[in-house]
């Protein structure tokens, strides 16, 4: 076995895989949810728009440090460097828990959802499609690196293309008094009150990703130029196909459909632009677009775990590879925990699980850009993050702004993030005694 990847990441995949990692459950998904909360069509739309700058700023500031730093890892091998290594172990656990098993969970439960509404039938039970996804996508990243990349490459252009072709077809079917709305709730109510600064935790959901290239970053060649690309082209090609689907899918179906549809919104407004077989031939689509997720999510996370498997001697199993292949252990870590969420938990729990824990430990990496440069004067930044402090500061306060209403509105999923921040401090504390013996 070989425990050392190879630089062979190229910028096209790593591009593609910030745009697959991205493009996943959430658009297709947490519209419906937002519309239930705010009661106000443009007041989603600028929840959209508002996720992609924070997005954009949060891509601008991770460049710089995955430039000057680039070693797989992302967050665990970031924060450790800046603030702690307790602190870049934390962020490694819970990318474990909550960065990859809980979105592979909930992107398994939407392909099965759309696989049946694809098939018109409810033969095949969503857990029962939703686990062979994760099976066969595991399967490939362990043994064969560039059969994976190749297909991952190809099912993330196809799903680019899909959206942009329903975007295209959905022009059409816009009803432009759709996308004002209605004037109740007024607009600027929704924007300031509670539940749309919780309903970016949604949104926060569906852009997470836009730092996917950082977990790959000791495998990408020449990182110093390449990162920086890859992270913000990504980011901002995602946040222009974000904002047409949702303006389709606000100004074609009525409100009070999306806002009853859960996680079937693409659906149901797919059948309002093309009709009934053409909304079942699009929920196919969607099917094959979240292979892509789910293989880009295998992909990435993994990486994390073997950089903690090298570090820690009680964990260097999760260094382990396949020659030719990817992670072995690490990836079947991560699965079967994603297959436990998959059994346990409902789709709308894992993503605000999964928005608000991301949102405070994305919060701290950018900090670090402050921290970093304070600290470290002379470190070689190969790229340096546009619009600095403005952008950072404002991905900081808008991250907070979303936490902090988040405890008051969600207390629930507030709590069951800490305890997995805690555990993470406990695991630390167990391998840290393990290499101290």
């Amino acid at each position: 076995m070989s425990t050392k990847p190879d630089q062979h990441l190229g910028l096209r995949t790593a591009s593609l895989l910030v745009v697959a990692t991205m493009i996943g459950t959430g658009v297709f998904t947490t519209t419906g949810f937002l519309l239930r909360d705010l009661g106000s069509q443009p007041a989603v739309l600028l929840a959209w728009l508002l996720g992609g700058l924070a997005a954009a700023c949060g891509s601008l500031a991770y460049a710089e440090l995955v430039a000057a730093l680039p070693h797989n890892g992302g967050e665990y091998r970031l924060l450790g460097r800046i603030y702690h290594p307790a602190l870049g172990f934390i962020a490694g656990f819970v990318s474990l828990v909550v960065g990859f098993a809980a979105p592979i969970a909930a992107s398994a439960i939407a392909f099965g959802e759309y696989l049946n509404l694809a098939l018109g039938s409810d033969q095949i039970p969503p857990l029962v499609s939703g686990v062979a996804l994760v099976i066969g996508t595991s399967v490939l990243h362990s043994i064969r690196l560039a059969t994976g990349r190749r297909l991952q490459d190809l099912f993330t252009l196809l799903k680019a293309l899909l959206i942009l072709l329903f975007i295209l077809g959905g022009v059409f079917a816009i009803a432009p008094e759709r996308l004002l709305g209605d004037g109740e709730p007024p607009v600027l109510d929704a924007l300031f009150s509670p539940a749309f600064a919780v309903g970016l935790i949604y949104v926060s959901y569906a852009y997470s990703g836009w730092n996917a290239a950082a977990y790959v970053a000791g495998e990408v060649r020449d990182p110093g130029r390449q990162l920086p690309i890859a992270l913000v082209v990504g980011t901002l090609t995602v946040t222009l196909l974000y904002l047409g689907v949702n303006a389709v899918f606000l100004g074609a179906a009525p409100p009070e459909e999306l806002a009853v549809a859960n996680e079937r919104v693409g659906h149901v407004a797919a059948i309002h632009v093309f009709g009934e077989s053409g909304g079942r031939l699009l929920s196919g689509l969607i099917a094959l677009g979240l292979v892509s997720t789910v293989g880009a999510l295998v992909m990435t996370g993994p990486r994390i775990y073997e950089a903690m498997g090298r570090d820690y001697r009680a964990m260097a199993w999760l260094a382990r590879r396949v020659d030719g292949g990817g992670p072995l252990i690490a990836i079947w870590l991560q699965s079967s925990l994603a297959f436990l969420m998959l059994i346990t938990a409902s789709f709308e729990t894992l993503v605000s699980y999964a928005g608000f824990t991301l949102s405070v430990f994305a919060a701290l990496t950018v900090a670090g850009v402050f921290v970093l440069r304070m600290r470290e004067p002379d470190l070689i930044r190969p790229y340096r993050t546009w619009g600095h402090p403005f952008t950072s500061l404002a991905f900081i306060a808008l991250m907070g702004w979303m936490v902090l209403h988040t405890i008051h509105e969600r207390p629930l999923v507030v709590a069951i993030g800490t305890a997995t921040v805690g555990l993470g401090w406990l695991a630390y504390r167990l391998a840290r005694r393990s290499d101290l013996t």
